[in-house]
Order: C-alpha cells, then structure tokens, then sequence
C-alpha cells in the first residue's frame, strides 16, 4: 500500500510538472507570435531617417534598438490584453462542445488563469517601468563631466526613473491612506507589491475606463464613415463609364485653359519688358510715357485677374482629379463587391451596434432590480461547467465579435479625436517619442476593454486574476452610472449621425420659408 501510495504521488508531481511545463511553453510561443505580429506593426508605422537612427553613432543605434524593442513588446501585451475575454469565451466553449477529446486536454482553467496574471504582470511592468525607462533613456545624455557611451546614459536614466518611482509610490501611498484602502504606517513600503501597485493599476484601468467612455460611442459613429471611405459604394442608376469621360473631358479642358493663360502671361511679359527697353535705350529716360503706363497698367490688371482665374482653375482641377480617381476605382472594382460588399458591412454595423445598446439597457435595469451581479471577482473559476450564454456556441460567438467591435470602435473613436490629430501615427513618419506614447495609450485601451465589456454586460464571464480584484468594480454607483452615460451617449450620438441631412433639410426649409414669409408682409406693409 506505501508503494502504491508512493506511485500515486510520484505521478501526481510529474503531472504537476509536466502541465506546468506545457503551460510555460504556450505562453512562451503566445509571448513570440504576439512580439512578431506587433513587430510588423511598428515596423511599418516607424520613421527610418537620420532623425531616429544614426547610423554613425554606436550608442545611438543600440539606444535605438533597445527603446524599440520595448515598444514593440509593449504593444504585443496590449494585443495580449486585448484577446484575453474572446480566448477564454472560446476556450469555455470549446471544452464544453468536446469534455471527452484527447487534443484539448491542454486547454485547462489553469491554463487561462496563468494567461491573465501573465497579461497583468507585463501590463504593470510595460506601464511602470518598460516605457517610462525607455522614453528616459533615448532622451538621456549622461551626466555633466562623464565621457559619452551607454553606461553614463544607464546611470542617469536610473538615478532620473528612481526619483521618478519614488514620487509615483509616494502619491499612491498617500491616496490609498485618502480612499481608505490601507493605513498609512511608516513601513508603508513592506506592502509595495500587494496594496499600493495594484492600487496604482487601479487607478490607471479607471482612468482607461473613463477614456473609452468618451472614445468607444464616438468610434460607433466614426466607424460607419470609415467604411464609406473604404468600400466601394453600389452604383444605383449611375453609368460610371460616361461620368469618368465627362470628368476627363473637363479635366483636359481645365489643362488646356491652364496653359492658355501661362502662354498669354508670358506673351505679356515680353511685350512689357521691350516696351521698358526701347524707352530706356531710345531716350535715357526711366519714365515711361502717358500711353505706355496705360498699357502697363491694364497689363497688370490681366495678370490679376489671371491669377484668380488660374486659383480657380487649380482648384476645380484638384477637384476632378480625386473624382475621377473614385470614379476610376469604382470602375475597376467587381460587381460583387459594389453591389453585396458594402450593403452587408453597413448591416452588420448597424446590427452590432444596436445588439450593444440593446445589451447595455437590459444589463441597467438587471443592475437596478438586483438580477445581475457586480463585475468584482474574487472566486475561483472552472472552464467547461457551463455556457455563460443563453444562446449556447452561437451567442458566445456574438460576445466575442462584439469584443472585438467595441475594442475597434474604442481605437477609431480615439484617433479621430481633435486632440489626437498630431499624435495619430502615419506611414513611415512616426518617430520614437511618438511609438513609445502611441503603445501606452493602446496599451491603456487594451486594459481597460475586458473591464469596459464586463462593466456593460456584454459578456458575463468574470474577471480572472487580479482583473477581477479591482476594487471600483464593487461600487454599485460607479457601475450603474457608467452603464447610463454610455448608454445615453452612444444612442445620441448614432440619432444625430443618421438625422443630420434630414435636420439640415429642415433647417434650410423653415429658414427659406421663414424669409418668404417676411418677404411677403413687407410687400403688403
């Protein structure tokens, strides 16, 4: 019986051991397909000028590699974040269509609990320390009387980040004291890792929080402008073929006129500069005569009003020249895609949409009468037990499109922010300061969209890990009034995106029929 005990124990260690290893190497391939797919992601947003890398200093170009590298990690666990709610919905899902099946077993609640606290801990570093360093390092030059090269700039950017932390865990110390989570005790600093970081987090989750509350209902009604940009619009009643002649017709007619005008403004020229000449060589005289100023005079008065005319021109030029483009590009585009493409995206923007309102409004009145529950989380979770959808497979599919709707509306919504016009990057032009800022804002975002999706019922999947443990998720008024807003503010901004023609219709209506109106009595006055 020892023996057998013994066995049982034995296999039990190396099952242990042999899950914990598994474990560790899906992260570790998770962590590299993660870091590559946000590699090619900033690769293709970095500048690559001598402004950013210089390719005759050695310590220039490794700062440069070292600060990049830590901005590109920091975007793979903002993707990381942002997969957390729609890999664990599915993982749920697909351990209860298969309980029985040998090539899941690795799927586990061990597995997913491991994947949020992993997501959790880089987040806490690529927030506090990854990026602040990184910023402060590519920005260091080393103390006054050291010799250039990376130790001088090391010590400095760590003696710079350690006063930096200081105040950062002084201010959390104070506010945990302020919200009465802890005491302030003169040992405060003992409980660093377990009250004032998560603290910290915290407070940097709510602030992500409030930040898609602005952004995700404004990226709703930015999102269905973007896909008018971007997709091929039907073409009803419209023959494009004749339109595209018309336009380059008046596109050559434009050119013609262009050159016109150029060859009369030099003929011009040239006819006032002999007159100056033979004047000057004939009499000596600087003066012109009486006639000759005459005509000087109407010379510039053409040359005025053919400058207007060639700014009109240009205009009008620029002008078919994008519209043509368009006309060019729906020509080349298929039937297919003008006829089902766009009518489907715009339906099934419309329906996730709607499916998000209707979602919102039944999780506040279940919040208000007492069905749903808080989405703080401290319990245990199992996978595989149960659905959390009433709909089974098809309506945890739904949750995790709309995941992913929400957390696309968020980034569109947030770039198109007047205040993110300098910072929105671009195509080969973003330069180091301007990643590093771009991956903690995403970062933040990704963060706070499990919390924003659980906040809002759109899942009912709890929070796991430390997500779960924030401690404003308990607080029945912050939750209830944050579904209100957001609900409120996404339904007034979709009714004044879809009655905007038709309120300014109305609006030109009533003032034409409001001055014919007045025109009428003062003509019987």
């Amino acid at each position: 019986m020892d023996e057998e005990e013994e066995e049982e124990v034995t296999d039990l260690k190396l099952q242990l051991f042999h899950n914990t290893v598994r474990e560790h190497i899906i992260f570790l391939l998770l962590i590299i397909l993660l870091y590559f797919s946000s590699y090619v992601v900033v690769s293709r947003f970095r500048r690559r000028d001598r402004d950013d890398l210089y390719s005759n200093d050695e310590d220039e170009v490794l700062v440069y590699r070292i600060s990049f590298w830590l901005c590109t990690f920091t975007l793979a666990v903002a993707e990381g974040a942002a997969m957390l709610l729609p890999v664990s919905i599915a993982s749920n899902e697909v351990l209860l269509l298969y309980p029985n099946s040998y090539y899941v077993k690795w799927l586990n609640s061990s597995l997913i609990q491991g994947l949020w606290n992993h997501v959790f801990l880089f987040s806490n570093l690529s927030l506090f320390i990854f990026l602040p360093f990184v910023y402060l390092f590519s920005e260091s030059t080393g103390f006054v009387g050291q010799k250039k090269g990376i130790l001088p700039r090391v010590y400095e950017t760590f003696t710079v980040f350690m006063l930096m932390a200081i105040i950062v865990l002084v201010l959390t110390a104070v506010l945990s004291a302020v919200f009465g989570i802890e005491k302030f005790q003169f040992f405060w600093f003992l409980n660093l890792g377990s009250v004032h970081l998560p603290f910290l987090y915290s407070c940097v989750s709510f602030l992500g929080v409030m930040l898609m509350l602005i952004c995700t209902p404004y990226g709703f009604v930015r999102l269905f402008g973007v896909v008018n940009q971007v997709l091929v619009r039907p073409m009803l009643l419209r023959d494009v073929n004749e339109e595209f002649s018309a336009f380059y017709m008046e596109e050559a007619s434009v050119k013609r006129k262009l050159a016109h005008i150029e060859l009369h403004n030099v003929s011009i020229s040239d006819a006032a500069n002999g007159g100056r000449n033979g004047i000057g060589a004939g009499r000596g005289r600087t003066f012109l005569p009486q006639p000759l100023l005459q005509q000087s005079q109407a010379h510039l008065y053409q040359r005025k009003a053919m400058a207007s005319d060639v700014g009109e021109l240009n205009e009008r030029l620029r002008e078919l020249d994008s519209e043509r483009k368009e006309l060019d590009k729906l020509r080349k585009s298929s039937t297919f895609q003008r006829t089902f493409v766009y009518p489907l995206a715009m339906l099934l923007l419309l329906f996730c949409t709607g499916v998000t309102i209707l979602l919102v409004v039944q999780n506040t009145l279940e919040l208000l009468i007492g069905i749903k529950a808080l989405p703080l989380s401290t319990r245990q979770f199992t996978l595989g037990i149960s659905s959390l959808s009433k709909l089974g497979p098809f309506g945890a599919g739904l949750e995790v499109c709309l995941i992913f709707y929400l957390g696309a509306t968020s980034v569109v919504g947030f770039y198109s922010m007047p205040f993110m016009r300098n910072v929105c990057p671009k195509r080969r032009q973003t330069s180091l300061p301007q990643l590093m800022l771009n991956c903690g804002f995403m970062l933040v975002l990704s963060s706070a969209l499990p919390l924003l999706s659980r906040i809002i019922g759109i899942t009912n999947f709890d929070l796991l890990g430390d997500f779960g443990a924030i401690e404003w998720l308990g607080n029945f008024q912050i939750v209830l009034l944050y579904n209100l807003v957001f609900g409120t503010t996404t339904a007034l901004c979709l009714a004044n995106k879809f009655t905007a023609t038709v309120r300014r219709e109305l609006r030109a209506r009533l003032v034409e029929n409001y001055v014919l109106f007045t025109n009428y009595m003062s003509f019987i006055n």
